[in-house]
């Protein structure tokens, strides 16, 4: 998915300044990082915010459009409205073709309804993390990771050296030696007893 977002130099700082712009509709922001200076922006809030709501938005390579420019960048950080659910200031990284990213990556679980600890033990899936630090070259950032439950059985856990990643790129987690539980199945208290029970009563004559 190719998300392009408009953004023009913003003169006035401060927060004065930026409270003036909210108040216009408009959201202060930043742009930084590839041995560049960092430049102070301003973007349309609807226009950002149509597509700020995609997923992809969080964890994909983006276009800006600065004053006729363009540029690759990342979303780094943001902030919100703790009230009226807008975005008060937001900050964007440039991405280097050479350089490697870190960033967080949305987790899509598949196959849940066909794991055994579901299937077979009435099981229940937790999701311990629904993204994960990767790092990666810029063209290999992928905008989510499957995480296959077919195998998933009642009381384990996988972890995320079970996770197919694609190529050229890692965990960074694992990097550390950390290999953190991604999601596992539990069974519900006296669920797995009570089949036991009903498997081991004699039939009835």
């Amino acid at each position: 998915m190719q998300i392009e977002i408009t953004a023009v130099k913003r003169e006035n700082q401060g927060t004065g300044a930026s409270r003036r712009l909210r108040r216009a509709g408009k959201v202060p922001g930043i742009v930084y990082g590839a041995s560049k200076d960092a430049v102070s922006v301003e973007f349309d809030h609807k226009a950002l915010f149509l597509e700020f709501r995609h997923e992809a938005f969080h964890a994909s390579i983006l276009t800006l459009n600065l004053d006729g420019k363009k540029e690759q960048v990342v979303l780094r950080d943001y902030q919100m409205h703790p009230v009226r659910n807008t975005i008060q200031h937001i900050d964007f990284q440039r991405v280097s073709a050479t350089e490697k990213l870190h960033v967080k990556v949305p987790l899509h679980f598949i196959n849940q309804d066909i794991a055994p600890g579901v299937k077979l033990s009435g099981g229940v899936v937790t999701h311990i993390l629904t993204e994960a630090d990767v790092s990666c070259l810029p063209k290999d950032l992928p905008e989510f990771i499957e995480v296959d439950l077919a195998t998933l059985e009642a009381g384990h856990s996988i972890h995320l050296s079970q996770i197919k990643l694609p190529k050229g790129v890692e965990f960074v987690q694992l990097a550390h030696e950390n290999d953190a539980a991604v999601a596992s199945i539990s069974v519900p208290r006296g669920g797995a007893a009570a089949e036991e029970e009903t498997a081991d009563a004699p039939a009835a004559e």
